[in-house]
Formats: C-alpha cells, structure tokens, sequence
C-alpha cells in the first residue's frame, strides 16, 4: 500500500504565499509523475502542476508564473511553492503520484487534500 500525505494548507492574504508539501510513502519502487490538483467548491477537479521524475514541468494556465512545483526524488516528495495567491486559488489541494509499487503495479495515488483559502 501507499500513502501520500500532503500538509502547508492554511489561510493566506491575497497577495500571499503558502508553500505545500506532499510525502508519498508504503510499497513504492519508483515514482513517475507526481502532480498537484484541486478542486473548489462546486466546480471540477482541476490540474494545477505535474512534474515527471525526470523533471519535466506542466502548469495550469491560470498558475504559470505564481506556483512553482518541484520535487525531491530521494525523499519521494513533491512540492508546490504558491505565490501571489488571489480568492480565486481557493481550493482543497490534492497531491496525485503514479507510483510503481514493489509488486511493479503501476497505480495513480491521491492524497487527502489539503484546504488553501485566500482572503480578498
């Protein structure tokens, strides 16, 4: 089994920054892709950042320039560093990972979310 554990969540100025941590951890033989998602009241869940464990870097158009992703492939963790938070960045934050287990399954894993509220 595998868990991903996010944590950084809280409230926050608009004008702001809140950085978020996510630590995946269980049967894990190596991690592809590791993202960030969220998902606000009444809308969809949203693709905020992925990074591939080679590094490759993918934002959200509403992100790029004010979030930054990044990840510690020997701590199994993946980062989102958020600034300039506006009201419309609130959302529960959800870290995602596609992990290859120890059986060498290969499975997409979220973590509990992780509320970021940002006041006007």
């Amino acid at each position: 089994q595998v868990q991903l554990v996010e944590s950084g969540g809280g409230l926050v100025q608009a004008g702001g920054s809140l950085r978020l941590s996510c630590a995946a951890s269980g049967s894990i033989f190596s991690i592809n892709a590791m993202g960030w998602y969220r998902q606000a009241p009444g809308k969809q869940r949203e693709l905020v950042a992925t990074i591939t464990s080679g590094g490759s870097i993918n934002y959200a158009d509403s992100v790029k320039g004010r979030f930054t992703t990044s990840r510690d492939n020997a701590k199994n963790t993946v980062y989102l560093q958020m600034n300039s938070l506006k009201p419309e960045d609130t959302a529960v934050y959800y870290c995602n990972a596609l992990v290859v287990t120890t059986t060498l399954g290969q499975y997409y894993y979220w973590g509990q979310g992780t509320q970021v509220t940002v006041s006007s």
